[in-house]
């Protein structure tokens, strides 16, 4: 007898289903995998059509039971969204895979591939796949309806400042686009001496002051007013107003400083020009160059006011100018500006051109000025001064005239601007007649110090033709390389076939 050396191979017999009669591997339910099928539906009470809602204002989706999310269209946040809409049905069977299937972005619609698996008929494990359609629908969110509402508002941030001109504001206006501090607002409402800007939370509200104070030197005040109070849930609704006030003291200004703080700042002269308003108030002697910088603490416990308002500003003429060159310093004195060029000038009132009335005195601007050249400044010695610290002033002590700034053609300056800024988008009310012209000057202020344009998003104008930095009359201007694109997003983010996405 002969023994098979390998070992014998045993091999599984099929059977024939119990429906269609065809041969099959063994399994428990005895019936191949189309009869079972027809059998059984393993997604039955799973909906295969579901609504969603989607707020067009924020572009959210709704989270029920009142929770709003922002989702991309086929993001992994808005698959679980989705998901979590069908949850309670999919707990009777086991989750596979799930994904996205095209749509068309404007048809309302979104279509998820689900693959599901289930034990049925004597343990037998079906896997199905098929597709839940998912309809958007619209609806506007709480926060949406309360910014369409514009006079739902928690918190109030009132920004005043008592001068006589905006250009803090406009300075101010132009770091909040900046920061993007205005798109949690609900409302910006201008009035004639600031801004109020209303929002829908409290915490919002407490970021734009803390911003205020590390921008501009100023001082706030917190009051609320009881709403509604609910005694069983023992919450209690208040409305709360920050009051913020900005020191009354702008660029181009002439202040008289208290003899404490002068000398506590350098030894410095009690008359200064403001040249500059930031976080700081920066100060400069036109007498001697010495420069200073006050915050707002400083200026509230050492209050000065400014001398003179921009419309008692006056036209001189230069009739000579020589620069003063290697003086010494006084002992305890301050650091001295690098930017400006101390010079000893006589200049004459334009509308005195018939007189031989001349003044002499002492400016910082010599490194702009020439004979013939036409100034700004402010006359002290014909004028009747109503301050304390100047009234204890030694008379020897005061300036016949303070110059300003020099006097460009504005003009050429506004047909050469190649330039443009952006302006919050707010609610105008009691205008003045003069905001034209105010803003002009904020714009020639921009062109003139280089250190406020670093805070300010600068936009090139297509519109206007493009000309080299240099300008024949020596204007100041804003160089190319400081100017961004303005790019503009459309309303439409996909849009149609061939349309252009963004637009310059």
């Amino acid at each position: 007898m002969e023994y098979m050396k390998e070992p014998a191979i045993s091999s599984q017999g099929n059977i024939l289903c119990c429906q269609c009669g065809i041969p099959i591997p063994p399994n428990p339910a005895n019936m191949c995998v189309a009869c079972l099928r027809t059998q059984v539906d393993i997604s039955e009470g799973i909906p295969k059509q579901v609504s969603i809602h989607f707020c067009k204002q924020c572009e959210r989706y709704l989270q029920p039971p009142g929770a709003w999310v922002q989702c991309a269209l086929e993001s992994r946040e808005l698959l679980t969204l989705c998901l979590k809409r069908i949850k309670a049905s999919l707990s009777k069977v086991r989750l596979i895979d799930a994904g996205f299937i095209w749509t068309e972005p404007h048809s309302k619609r979104l279509k998820i591939k689900l693959t599901i698996q289930k034990e049925v008929m004597n343990g037998a494990i079906l896997q199905q796949v098929f597709v839940v359609d998912y309809v958007v629908q619209s609806q506007m969110c709480d926060d949406c309806h309360r910014v369409e509402a514009k006079d739902f508002w928690k918190a109030v941030v009132q920004i005043r400042q008592r001068v006589l001109h905006k250009k803090t504001f406009y300075y101010l206006e132009q770091i909040i686009l900046k920061h993007r501090l205005h798109q949690n607002t609900l409302r910006v409402k201008e009035i004639h001496d600031g801004l109020d800007f209303y929002y829908a939370s409290k915490q919002h509200a407490q970021k734009m002051v803390e911003f205020l104070q590390c921008t501009v030197p100023c001082r706030s005040k917190t009051s609320q007013r009881l709403i509604s109070h609910d005694i069983h849930s023992n919450s209690y609704n208040y409305k709360s107003t920050f009051s913020v006030e900005i020191v009354p003291i702008c660029k181009d200004n002439v202040v008289c400083l208290s003899p404490k703080l002068a000398q506590s700042l350098g030894n410095m002269s009690q008359i200064c020009v403001c040249i500059r308003v930031t976080s700081t108030i920066h100060l400069i002697d036109p007498c001697t160059l010495q420069i200073a910088e006050v915050d707002g603490n400083t200026f509230w416990r050492h209050p000065f006011s400014s001398l003179f308002h921009h419309k008692q500003l006056e036209e001189f003429i230069v009739m000579d100018c020589d620069v003063i060159r290697d003086r010494k310093q006084s002992a305890g004195a301050g650091m001295k500006s690098n930017k400006h060029t101390l010079a000893e000038v006589w200049v004459q009132k334009t509308s005195e051109m018939n007189t031989d009335q001349q003044y002499h005195c002492r400016t910082h601007l010599g490194h702009l000025l020439n004979p013939g050249d036409l100034v700004l400044g402010f006359d002290l010695a014909n004028c009747n001064l109503n301050d304390e610290f100047v009234n204890k002033m030694k008379p020897h002590f005061l300036p016949d005239v303070v110059l300003i700034k020099k006097i460009f053609d504005r003009t050429k300056r506004q047909r050469r601007r190649n330039w443009k800024l952006k302006e919050l988008d707010r609610d105008r009310q009691d205008m003045d007649t003069d905001d034209e012209r105010q803003y002009q000057d904020f714009l020639e202020d921009l062109e003139e110090d280089e250190a406020i344009r670093k805070n300010v998003n600068i936009y090139r104008d297509t519109s206007c033709p493009v000309e080299s930095d240099t300008d024949d009359d020596g204007a100041p201007r804003v160089s190319l390389a400081e100017m961004l694109e303005d790019l503009h997003i459309s309303h439409d983010a996909t849009g149609g076939e061939g349309a252009e996405m963004l637009t310059a």
